[in-house]
Formats: structure tokens, sequence, C-alpha cells
């Protein structure tokens, strides 16, 4: 006898992982970076993008368009990679 799920259930289990502390936290956008910290879009771009934890969100190209990406970056990773750049250790 197969086990009945009841309607619900992927959804709740989808919502407890989208309100997960990581998921809640706020994200800043590359723009929102190259303000705080005085730098180029280029070079925040550059030092985030391979960084775990980093939502990188992407656009599929199709034929001659461009591909975008699009990077969203977590409070918690901001403040590593600002800790780990810093000359002062805390």
């Amino acid at each position: 006898m197969k086990s009945q799920r009841h309607p619900g259930q992927a959804e709740e289990a989808i919502l407890a992982k989208a309100t997960s502390p990581a998921t809640l936290e706020r994200h800043f956008s590359v723009l929102e970076v190259a303000k705080i910290w005085n730098l180029s879009k280029d070079a925040v771009r550059r030092k985030f993008q391979d960084e775990p934890g980093v939502l990188v969100l992407s656009s599929h190209s199709s034929g001659r368009k461009r591909r975008y990406t699009t990077l969203r970056i977590p409070q918690s990773v901001l403040e590593r990679v600002h800790q780990r750049c810093s000359l002062v250790s805390y």
C-alpha cells in the first residue's frame, strides 16, 4: 500500500527551507557593495563571483543575445570577505 502525502506537504517543505536564516538574510547588489567599499562594479564582481554563498542569477542567452549574470551577496559573505581582506584581525 502506498503512503499518501498531504496535498500541501511539498509546499510546506519548500516554505520551511525558504524561511531559513540564510534566505532571510540581507543580500546586497554589486552596485551597493561597490558604493559601500568605494570600488568599481567590476572589482566587486571579480571579488565575489566565485565566493561560496553568493547567489548567481543568470539569464539564458539565445541566439545573438548577450548573457546577463546578476550577483546577490549575503551580508554574512560580505562580512567574511571583508574580514579576510582586512589588514587588522578582529
